[in-house]
């Protein structure tokens, strides 16, 4: 079970590997456990700038793990206690992506469907091979896709999600981009190469800056228009008080390459 998720270091970039093919990279219990443990084993790493999360197989993730959820009805409550511990779990997960301090990047080849869906509309940014796919299907099978849909409805139009998750149809790599689930869909052979390329973006910038705007990006849009203003204004100023601000600015005036601290 170790070697469920893998985890690889590419500099300052790390990637994490969903290494359950065979079970379409299906988020079991487990599997959630040992994402989270990866997640927070990195965000206390000072060498990583930048997180990719990807998978191996045909399917990048089929949500969750449909034959452990019914192996649990076996039990006396009909598996009510482990539905909730999975999906509290799985909740908790997702929240620990959003609320991470380093920025991840999903890059999806193959199928994304449910919790997996969800897993790459949690991540900050998204890149996908034209042969993905991405589905909320729980309708087909009687099971409302509702944990899926926080995540869903706050990357994309309130239609294109309601039409997702009522309809359970997937949609191409191309439409995802369109509606803004992914930032690009690129050709398969290139996937890798892609995310690569935007991770080594991010983490050749201040890894203090970057730490404070990703934090700033999601508080602010839970706010109302006047409360945002008065909390980016106090980021600001809080950001300009930095160490990495202080020498960006001098470099730009004194025309130079910066020298960053983080």
């Amino acid at each position: 079970m170790d070697d469920i998720v893998l985890c690889a270091h590419h500099g300052a970039i790390a990637e994490i590997t969903l290494n359950r093919p065979d079970a379409g990279n299906s988020l079991s219990l487990a599997m959630i456990e040992q994402l989270s443990h990866t997640l927070s084993e990195l965000e206390a790493d000072s060498h990583t700038k930048v997180i990719i999360i990807s998978s191996k197989g045909k399917i990048f993730c089929a949500g969750h793990d449909l034959k452990e959820l019914t192996a649990a009805r076996s039990q006396p409550d009909r598996g009510q206690a482990f539905f909730s511990q999975t999906m509290q779990q799985c909740a908790q997960l997702m929240q620990q992506i959003v609320n991470h301090k380093l920025p991840i990047i999903a890059s999806v080849q193959g199928i994304a469907t449910a919790a997996g869906c969800q897993l790459v509309a949690s991540c900050d940014l998204a890149v996908a091979g034209r042969a993905a796919q991405f589905a909320t299907p729980g309708v087909h099978i009687g099971l409302f896709c509702s944990t899926p849909m926080v995540a869903l409805s706050r990357n994309i139009a309130p239609k294109h999600a309601m039409e997702m998750l009522l309809t359970g149809e997937m949609i191409s790599a191309e439409q995802a981009q369109i509606w803004g689930l992914v930032n690009h869909a690129v050709e398969d052979m290139a996937l890798a190469d892609e995310a690569m390329a935007m991770a080594q973006k991010i983490a050749s910038k201040p890894a203090s800056t970057v730490a404070i705007g990703k934090t700033a990006f999601y508080r602010q849009a839970e706010l109302s228009l006047q409360d945002a203003y008065d909390y980016a204004a106090q980021v600001m100023v809080h950001n300009m008080m930095e160490r990495d601000a202080e020498e960006g600015i001098a470099a730009f005036i004194e025309k130079r390459d910066a020298k960053w601290h983080s």
